[in-house]
């Protein structure tokens, strides 16, 4: 009977043995997995992912990055393309058909003005031509007999006198009546009117108009502006410490910030050669394109004069992507069958150019070194 108990005991603490080791060896191959599982991190992409998120890879490749200086301006135009349209003497506005935004053209009628003085110039005029005829005569009548003793040197003086002076009249009121646009064979054919209209000096937009019919306007009023935007240009503002590196024919790049994102292009056509009052140079740009742009004088303008160029290794800028306030790339590790590995690492960019970033410390990677150049926002940016 003891005998009995002695086996079954012995049996007993030997399949607690192999129990407990069966245990632990199930235990210590799940740790390993786990491990396993822990230690690669990277981010897998398969084949059917890479091609349906339009992924790309790349490497660096070199491209030219400027140098350049910022600066600000505004669209402008030159002064012969800028109007301010006054009248010539005082008067009240007739008619004023015209709205801001309207295009004219040069000669085109603008506004009429009232006023009886208009009527005493044509008068007057009228008056000085008729008896012009007299003395004309008078004055070739007095010149013979002079020549022939009959008359004194004092009738041939005041004959004299009295027509050249008729003459300086009659210059000075003709002049009057053609600036007024009033034209003086009319007025001495008797047509006398007290409008007078006053024509477009330029072709372009109204800009501005500032009365309304009714309104006094005096010889210092002005009535409204026109400018002619087809040949718009920058007027930049260049600070004295950069202005020694602008020379004429340098590439400008500018935006329009208010308006839209796109970028446009001018170059250098004039820098200036007086410091303004804020130290500032003004740099004349010519645009490179404006034919199909709808650029309006007094844009403010951001640009980048591009004083010189220099090669560097970049990689697209869809590479790069912040989280955090911190930029990261996706390098490929390797590729398994249809499974792509890539582990993630924090870059600090130098500067970025049309599409092109230049990571700072290119030592960590190699020229063949390959990144997502495109879809990478689809894996760090969610």
């Amino acid at each position: 009977m003891k005998r009995n108990l002695y086996i079954i005991a012995l049996f007993s603490i030997a399949f607690a043995l192999f129990g407990c080791g069966n245990k632990n060896s199930q235990t210590t191959e799940v740790d390993g997995s786990k491990d396993m599982m822990m230690m690669d991190d990277r981010i897998q992409v398969n084949q059917a992912q890479f091609e349906q998120s339009k992924m790309t890879l790349g490497s660096f490749k070199e491209k030219a990055f400027p140098t350049v200086v910022s600066v600000n301006g505004m669209i402008d135009v030159p002064p012969e393309n800028r109007a301010v349209v006054n009248a010539t003497m005082g008067g009240y506005i007739k008619t004023t058909p015209l709205l801001i935004g309207d295009k004219v053209s040069k000669g085109q009628l603008l506004v009429t003005i009232e006023n009886p003085e208009f009527v005493t110039i044509q008068q007057q005029y009228m008056e000085i031509s008729e008896q012009l005829t007299y003395l004309k005569a008078e004055y070739d009548r007095q010149a013979i007999m002079k020549a022939e003793n009959i008359t004194s040197q004092k009738s041939f003086l005041k004959a004299e006198s009295e027509y050249k002076t008729a003459v300086a009249r009659h210059t000075g009121l003709e002049k009057q009546l053609r600036m007024l646009n009033i034209s003086p064979s009319s007025v001495r054919e008797g047509k006398i009117s007290s409008v007078v209209s006053i024509y477009a000096p330029i072709s372009g937009s109204i800009t501005k108009v500032n009365v309304s019919k009714g309104t006094y306007v005096s010889p210092a009023s002005a009535i409204l502006e026109i400018i002619d935007n087809d040949h718009i240009h920058l007027e930049l503002s260049v600070f004295e410490k950069d202005i020694m590196k602008i020379k004429k024919g340098q590439l400008i790049d500018f935006k329009i910030p208010e308006a839209s994102g796109e970028t446009y292009k001018a170059e250098v056509h004039l820098v200036g050669t007086s410091i303004e009052a804020n130290r500032t140079i003004k740099v004349h740009g010519h645009l490179v394109d404006k034919s199909s742009n709808h650029f309006l004088t007094g844009m403010f303008v951001e640009a980048h004069i591009i004083t010189d160029s220099l090669l560097e290794k970049a990689l697209p800028s869809t590479a790069v992507i912040e989280v955090d306030n911190k930029n990261y790339v996706l390098v490929l590790d390797n590729k398994d069958g249809d499974t792509y590995y890539f582990s993630q690492q924090e870059v600090e960019l130098k500067e970025s150019y049309n599409g092109y970033s230049i990571i700072k410390s290119k030592s960590n990677f190699n020229d063949d070194t390959q990144f997502l150049t495109k879809g990478t926002f689809n894996l760090l940016g969610e």
